[in-house]
């Protein structure tokens, strides 16, 4: 990708107009978890306290969709995308689902 597209959680960005609307986009992602990390993370739920591979898991899930959101962005002509948001769930017992989205826009910087 060419053009760095600016993701804001916001309905406006200070100092920039927004010129044209280009609708929704989205990044979607599903990964599955390992034997191991499903193994480990039952384990930790016992004795209590965070379960790294799962924070990793997802944190890596959410950069990932959220590059594929602004990929969507660029293709449609856009700089920015607005009010983003993320929407995860889980599918079967194995795997999650992790969704970015806001809306793709062009913005101009005021003079």
């Amino acid at each position: 990708m060419n053009q760095e597209i600016l993701v804001v959680t916001t309905n406006d960005i200070p100092g920039y107009e927004v010129v044209e609307v280009y609708g929704e986009v989205f990044g979607v992602l599903t990964r599955s978890r390992n034997f191991v990390s499903t193994f480990g993370a039952s384990l930790k739920t016992i004795v209590g306290g965070e379960i790294g591979a799962y924070t990793k898991l997802l944190t890596d899930s959410r950069i990932e969709a959220t590059e594929r959101m602004k990929q969507a962005a660029a293709q449609k002509g856009a700089n920015a995308v607005l009010a983003m948001r993320f929407d995860t769930g889980e599918i079967g017992q194995s795997m999650n689902e992790v969704a970015a989205y806001g809306t793709a826009v062009k913005i101009r910087k005021l003079a």
